[in-house]
């Protein structure tokens, strides 16, 4: 029996996207599709819902799908580590499961796995991310959570090296790392994040070039959905075993409850690297 899936915020990029790969999902069938102002008991007749909203309305929905029993897929930015606290204290061991996605290509996702592994061997790191005009949120979520990532496996090595950041130019510090955001015509999604050490710079970066590079990750958030608890951040976990913690803000891949981090080295780099 197919299960039916409910999709707010229809219209927009993601909305529709979604909507397409549900319906050409056999296991799948396309129930209500909201839009801003409709009235969201409408979810009660879905199995699972879908979230691509706006930062000032995914809270409301992923409420309103809470309510009724409903598992719900968020694939809407803002989703601090504030938002995520008061989402967890509102929550019973009744509460359906709350998966939060902050980027769907599954590109992105293996890069921000790379990032926190390369984040205790340099001390200088900076995130540039660059989207098309319409993105209207800045940093990212992917840039926001691709730095949380970065800061918490440095642990006890502590803030990046980071000069001048009185100046505005010099980003937004997020965990202590500056993000620079881009809006620009002609880009769809686009994030370097860039370790610079003694006489050598590491970049990892992902460009996403079509939609269809969310298909994948969206079909498989689908698919793990019904299966989880508690509220998961990120397709880190269902991806590589292990690779997200299993607390942490809603920008960092996390899970409940509390998993061991990735085995790091016994000691870091002695002393600033860059």
């Amino acid at each position: 029996m197919s299960r039916i899936v409910a999709v707010v915020g229809a219209t927009g990029r993601m909305g529709r996207l979604i909507s397409g790969i549900v319906q050409a999902d056999p296991a799948l069938q396309l129930g209500p599709t909201l839009h801003r102002g409709d009235d969201l008991a409408a979810l009660a007749e879905a199995d699972l819902v879908v979230d691509v909203t706006a930062p000032q309305h995914s809270p409301t929905v992923v409420t309103a799908a809470m309510a009724v029993g409903r598992p719900i897929l968020v694939g809407t930015s803002g989703w601090s580590e504030e938002r995520l606290r008061t989402l967890r204290a509102g929550r019973t061991d009744r509460s359906p499961a709350v998966l939060v996605v902050p980027n769907f290509a599954l590109g992105a996702v293996l890069s921000g796995i790379f990032a926190e592994q390369a984040a205790r061997w340099f001390d200088s790191v900076e995130i540039v991310e660059a989207h098309h005009p319409g993105k209207t949120d800045s940093p990212s979520g992917t840039a926001v959570a691709t730095a949380e990532r970065i800061a918490t496996a440095r642990g006890e090595l502590g803030p990046v090296v980071a000069p001048h950041t009185d100046q505005r130019a010099r980003g937004q510090q997020v965990g202590s790392i500056p993000v620079h955001s881009v809006r620009l015509a002609g880009l769809l999604a686009r994030q370097e994040v860039l370790f610079g050490g003694r006489g050598e710079v590491l970049t990892i970066r992902h460009e996403t070039s079509s939609p269809d590079a969310y298909t994948a990750g969206i079909r498989l958030a689908l698919a793990a959905l019904p299966t989880l608890t508690g509220v998961t951040v990120g397709l880190e976990s269902l991806l590589v075993p292990r690779a997200g913690s299993t607390t942490g803000s809603a920008a960092g891949p996390a899970t409940e409850p509390a998993a061991e981090p990735a085995a790091q080295p016994a000691a870091g780099p002695a002393g600033p690297v860059g």
